[in-house]
């Protein structure tokens, strides 16, 4: 393993607060997040990333997505703007969007951009035009999004450190060109590499987390279980780190912050539905109270979980 960590716990994330929000605050006020992907065969992904990060208290909430399916979702979503866009023969969102997509997302504090996405090419494109085009937004790119990032390397580190990347093992493999055993038997060691040279901060999903910073500032987190492994729960941490930035936290934190959210909530639902079974649908409603819990804390510092 590529050198030590700090473990993403209670005592770590009581030591860097979330921001907070009074009352009298406007939804602008308490961050605005555009989730943009999905599709013909993957609508769904959106909706998991924009009610994550809703749920981790974002206030406003656009989500841009294939224009066959923006109806049903606007409905099935009524929290959210949606914004239907031109689809590829592959049924993936036309890279012709750009344009429209970077006015309309450079308004917002935070872009989740890759879940549910299809159609390599289009992805590849839109994902670098975005880049391009857009200033002073936090990203989180993750699914589709991630593959095309070698190529769009210099886009990206102009960014400043302001985007967070989500790869698992295989997205980790082919954002680095290199055979997916070579992650696994180093995922640290892959994750710093992806660090410094997109200068962004990494986050590399696995049964133990890693999350590491282009400065090379490394944590990992074992609070997520094999209950978590499971179709659409990679969304929803996107959409929760997403939700996070748009509130104001810088990126690590965000990060951090999101992981442990996640592997908490899958803890909590491991405990009441049961170790495998549980949905990833399920997981932002635990988000709020375990929030709650550290604005509660008592007098000790200490959480009690439940």
């Amino acid at each position: 393993m590529s050198g030590n960590t700090t473990p993403v716990d209670e005592v770590l994330l009581q030591g860097m607060p979330l921001p907070r929000h009074e009352d009298g605050e406007d939804k602008n006020e308490r961050g605005r997040v555009a989730v943009v992907g999905g599709g013909a065969e993957i609508p769904g992904a959106v909706l998991l990333a924009g009610v994550a990060a809703l749920r981790a208290g974002a206030g406003k909430l656009l989500v841009a997505t294939a224009r066959s399916t923006a109806a049903p979702l606007a409905i099935a979503l009524p929290e959210a703007r949606v914004v239907g866009l031109r689809e590829t023969p592959a049924g993936g969102l036309a890279p012709e969007a750009a344009e429209t997509l970077a006015e309309q997302c450079g308004r917002y504090d935070a872009l989740v951009l890759g879940p549910g996405m299809v159609d390599p090419e289009a992805v590849a494109e839109l994902t670098g035009e975005l880049l391009r085009r857009i200033e002073g937004v936090h990203f989180v790119l993750d699914a589709a999004s991630l593959y095309c990032l070698a190529d769009c390397r210099g886009s990206l580190r102009r960014h400043g450190g302001r985007a967070v990347l989500t790869p698992h093992a295989g997205e980790m493999a082919g954002l680095l060109g290199v055979p997916e055993t070579a992650v696994q038997a180093d995922p640290l060691g892959a994750a710093r590499q992806a660090a410094a040279d997109l200068q962004a901060v990494v986050v590399m999903k696995g049964g133990r987390t890693f999350i590491v910073t282009p400065q090379g500032q490394a944590w990992s987190c074992d609070r997520g279980n094999v209950g978590l492994a499971t179709s659409g729960s990679g969304d929803t941490l996107a959409g929760i780190i997403g939700g996070l930035l748009a509130r104001g936290a810088v990126p690590a934190e965000a990060a951090l912050w999101g992981v442990f959210l996640h592997g908490e909530a899958g803890a909590r639902l491991a405990r009441r539905v049961g170790r495998v079974g549980f949905l990833a649908r399920e997981i932002p409603a635990e988000i709020p109270s375990i929030m709650a819990e550290f604005d509660a804390v008592d007098s000790a510092g200490a959480i009690t979980p439940r």
